[in-house]
Order: structure tokens, then sequence, then C-alpha cells
């Protein structure tokens, strides 16, 4: 990723942090296999789901939604933690997502499948790539 982000590491920094999972995914733009993920079928009452690599908070509770792809679906981010890069890997044309704060893939944004949600949107987040906190609270850690 060729932008700066607020939070810098070197590879080496990130591996002693982050799991190899976590690596491979956050930093590698890896994906996790479909259903596998601890927040998949995770539907709190409350919280925030955080970056798991620099701890930004990225979604809050309430725009989490049941879509059946087998990964945690969001239909909208806080404002401002995201940001959206066009991936043409897989000959395929895709809308990546990664943490505003230090560049971590997150997954992929899909428009347009019908969820019914003001705008049309699922982020599909790869589990490993969040951290979910309970409280209510969106300021960083």
């Amino acid at each position: 990723m060729a932008e700066d982000y607020p939070v810098k590491k070197s590879d080496d920094e990130w591996r002693l942090q982050l799991s190899p999972e976590q690596f491979r995914i956050l930093r590698k733009k890896g994906t996790e296999m479909a259903g596998t993920g601890e927040y998949d079928r995770h539907y709190p009452t409350k919280g925030v789901y955080n970056c798991a690599a620099c701890d930004a908070p990225l979604y809050k509770y309430d725009s989490k939604f049941k879509s059946g792809c087998g990964w945690p679906a969001f239909f909208e981010e806080i404002p401002g933690t995201v940001k959206r890069y066009t991936d043409s890997t897989f000959g395929m044309k895709r809308t990546e997502i990664v943490c505003a704060n230090c560049g971590g893939h997150l997954g992929h944004v899909f428009k347009g499948e019908g969820f019914g949600h003001p705008k049309d949107e699922r982020h599909c987040v790869n589990s490993v790539s969040l951290k979910y906190h309970p409280d209510e609270n969106v300021e960083s850690k």
C-alpha cells in the first residue's frame, strides 16, 4: 500500500505483535476460510469492533448484520476509519477495505446486493482483522 498511515511499523515489528494468521491477513492481504471466524455469528447488543493490529475503532455493533456470506458483515464503518482501494486480483474488480490508522487489510466491500441497508453495502471483513470491545466507547485505546 503506497499510502502513508499514522501507525507505521516494519514487517518485523508487525510479526512480533501479530499471530502468524493475523500477519498473513492484515499485512499480506490474506483471507480466512469462510465460516471459521470468531465474529461470523457474533451479534452483540452493544460494543465496537476495533482493528486487531492497532486497536483503532472501525465498526459499531449496530452496523453488523447477518448476510450468510461466512464472514462478519457490516453495512457501514465509523466515519473516517476505513479506506477503500480498487483490488483487481483474481481477474475481478473489487473494493478492498483497510484500516485508515495502520493500513491493515480488513476485507472487501460489495454493493447492490439488496440487504435493505441505506448504503446497500456489505463490508465483508475477516474476523482475524477485528477485536471486539463490549463497551460502546469508540475512542481509540
